[in-house]
C-alpha cells in the first residue's frame, strides 16, 4: 500500500513539473503602444517628460503583472521620432508641435528601452514606412520635416501624404533612418506594420502613374508596385544586420495574403483587400527569401467571421511561415464591438488555437489602452492561467545570439 502511495506522489509530481514546463516554455506575449494620435502613449495633452515617464512606466509594469515579454512600440508614426533624430523631427505626439523637443529633455527612446529591458522584457521598436502626413491641414509640420526638404518625393492620397515607394532615392532614405536607429540603441527588434501602399480609398487610385511611366520598364503597374516594396525590405533586411547581427526584422501585415479565388496559395477567405493585392506587400515571399525574422498577421476577426475566419487564417499562416518565427496578432481592442466579441471565451479560445497550431510561437495583442478597464475580464485571465508562467521569447536558430 506505501508503495503504491508513493508511486502514485511520484506521478503526481511528473504531472505537476510537465504541467509548469509546459506553461512555460518559450513564447512570444507582446502588446503594441501606439503613438499615432495618442493611442496608447503619451496620453493627449501629456507633453511634460516627467509624467510621460510616469506614465510609460505605469504601462510596462501592468504589462508585466500581466505577462507579457515583449513591448512593441511606435517611435516613428509619420517620419517623426521619438529620439533625437538627424533626418526626422521630434513628433508632435511627444511635444504638442513637431520638431519642438521634450521639456524638461531627455532621450524617450533610450528611457523606454532601459525601463522594458529592466523588466526583463524586449523591446522592439516599431516604424512606419511611408507614412508622412497624418491628417493634411491639421498635422504640425517642422519646417525641416522631409515633406518640405524634398516634396517631390511624396504623393497625396486621401488626407495623407505619403513617400512615393517607386522613388530609389526615398528607399535609400528610409532605410538611413532604420540604420542609425539599429546603430544607436539597443532595440531587439526592428518593426514594420501593415501601412505599406496605403489601403485603397473607393473611387481613388494611388496617385503613382508618373513615376510608373519613367521607372516602370513596361511591366504591370501591380507587379511594378510589388518590386518597390520587395527591394526595400530586401534593403532593410541587409541594413539591420549590418548594423546589428542580433537585431531582429519583424513585419506586421494585414491578416490575408491573398483570397483563394485570387490565387490557389491564397486562404479561403472573402477580404474585400490583401497584402499582395492591395498593399503589394508579397509577405509570402519575404518569408521565402528569409528577409524578415518574424512575422505577426494581424488576425483581429473572431471563429466563423463570414469573411475571413480566424480558425481559417491560423491555419493558413502555420503553413506559410517557410521556418520563421509567426506571433499572431490579437484585436483585443475589439472587446464588445459587436455579439462575437461580447462572449468571454473568444479571446481565450484564441489563445488555446494558436498554442495547439504548429509553427505559431507566440502572440501580440493591440492595443495597450485596451487593457486598462480589463476587458471582459481577460487581463485576469492572462495573469491568472493563460501566462501565469513566465515565458522567454523564443529563438531564432538562424540569428547567431546568446541569451543572457
Amino acid at each position: 500500500m506505501q508503495k503504491k502511495k508513493s508511486l502514485l506522489l511520484i506521478l503526481l509530481i511528473c504531472i505537476s513539473t510537465y504541467h509548469i514546463y509546459a506553461q512555460a516554455k518559450p513564447e512570444f506575449r507582446g502588446v503594441w503602444i501606439a503613438t499615432v494620435d495618442n493611442i496608447d502613449w503619451p496620453s493627449r495633452g501629456n507633453y511634460n517628460s516627467d509624467s510621460q515617464k510616469v506614465e510609460f512606466i505605469k504601462l510596462l509594469d501592468m504589462h508585466q503583472h500581466n505577462g507579457m515579454n515583449a513591448m512593441i512600440v511606435q517611435i516613428r508614426p509619420v517620419t517623426d521620432a521619438f529620439y533625437p533624430s538627424q533626418y526626422e523631427p521630434w513628433s508632435e505626439f511627444l511635444t504638442g508641435i513637431q520638431g519642438r523637443p521634450p521639456m524638461p529633455y531627455y532621450d524617450p527612446l533610450e528611457f523606454m528601452i532601459s525601463e522594458t529591458h529592466k523588466r526583463g522584457m524586449e523591446f522592439h521598436a516599431w516604424m512606419n514606412p511611408y507614412r508622412a502626413v497624418f491628417n493634411i491641414g491639421k498635422s504640425s509640420i517642422a519646417a525641416n520635416h522631409i515633406t518640405k526638404v524634398h516634396p517631390e518625393w511624396f504623393l497625396t492620397y486621401g488626407d495623407k501624404k505619403y513617400f512615393d515607394p517607386g522613388n530609389k532615392d526615398v528607399q535609400q532614405y528610409v532605410t538611413n533612418v532604420v540604420k542609425d536607429v539599429v546603430s544607436r540603441y539597443a532595440v531587439d527588434a526592428v518593426h514594420f506594420d501593415d501601412y505599406f501602399y496605403p489601403y485603397r480609398i473607393a473611387g481613388k487610385e494611388f496617385p503613382d502613374n508618373a513615376n510608373y511611366l519613367r521607372y516602370g520598364n513596361g511591366i504591370n503597374k501591380d507587379d511594378w508596385r510589388r518590386s518597390n516594396v520587395d527591394s526595400i525590405i530586401l534593403m532593410l533586411s541587409k541594413a539591420i544586420k549590418q548594423g546589428n547581427p542580433k537585431c531582429q526584422f519583424g513585419i506586421s501585415p494585414f491578416g490575408v495574403w491573398r483570397n483563394e479565388d485570387k490565387d490557389p496559395e491564397g486562404s479561403k477567405t472573402k477580404a474585400g483587400q490583401t497584402n499582395y493585392d492591395d498593399l503589394y506587400a508579397d509577405i509570402v515571399l519575404w518569408l521565402k527569401n528569409g528577409w524578415i525574422d518574424y512575422v505577426a498577421p494581424q488576425l483581429y476577426w473572431e471563429f466563423g467571421h463570414k469573411a475571413a475566419p480566424y480558425e481559417v487564417l491560423l491555419d493558413w499562416w502555420s503553413k506559410h511561415t517557410y521556418g520563421r518565427n509567426c506571433y499572431i496578432g490579437l484585436g483585443i481592442y475589439r472587446a464588445n464591438s459587436n455579439a462575437a466579441w461580447k462572449d468571454i471565451t473568444q479571446l481565450p479560445r484564441q489563445i488555446e488555437a494558436l498554442r495547439n497550431t504548429p509553427n505559431i510561437q507566440g502572440m501580440i495583442f493591440f492595443s495597450s489602452k485596451s487593457f486598462n478597464n480589463n476587458p471582459n475580464g481577460w487581463s485576469d485571465s492572462l495573469r491568472l492561467e493563460y501566462f501565469k508562467e513566465p515565458a522567454k521569447t523564443p529563438e531564432m536558430n538562424w540569428i547567431n545570439s546568446s541569451r543572457e
